[in-house]
């Protein structure tokens, strides 16, 4: 193998210092270099599934904020259609109550104008017989007494009551 340029004691000594140096590589630089990258792989895959996780959690959040504000939303709209039907209700209560109350006011109004004309009607009787008692005193030129008085204003009244009807 010298022929060939070969030495073997060197070629042999550069093969065990070879292997040697590979021995040596591999205990104190490809197994820290491996665990390096073995741990940065998992710390990758780790942080992939945190990710995926936190992807998973907030459409799960979304979903749920979604159904929260779904119900807020139909709570809202249950409470304005409660809102309006309370409303109407009380509207037509107070309808009811301002009509009773004009109602009242009628009947009031109504059996104040009847006190008044019945009041007014008396005082016209007695006004008118006042002035037929004057009157016949005049005529008869003499006083009557009161039975008297009463009969005539009676009589008077009712033939001025049953003209009245007439017409």
């Amino acid at each position: 193998m010298e022929a060939l340029g070969i030495n073997l004691p060197g070629l042999i000594t550069h093969v065990v210092s070879f292997l040697i140096l590979l021995f040596v590589l591999k205990i104190f630089l490809y197994k820290p270099i491996v665990n390096m990258l073995d741990q940065r792989s998992q710390r990758i895959r780790d942080s992939l599934e945190a990710a995926e996780r936190a992807r998973e959690e907030s459409a799960a959040s979304q979903e749920e904020v979604q159904a929260q504000l779904e119900a807020a939303r139909a709570e809202g709209q249950q409470f304005i259609a409660s809102a309006r039907e309370v409303a109407g209700r009380f509207r037509e209560e107070e309808t009811a109550k301002v009509r009773q109350e004009i109602e009242a006011e009628r009947s009031r109004a109504t059996a104040n104008i009847q006190r008044e004309r019945d009041t007014a009607i008396e005082q016209l009787r007695s006004e008118f017989a006042d002035l037929a008692i004057t009157a016949a005193e005049r005529v008869v030129e003499r006083s009557l007494d009161q039975q008297a008085h009463q009969d005539i204003i009676d009589r008077v009244l009712e033939e001025s009551d049953s003209r009245i009807s007439r017409n």
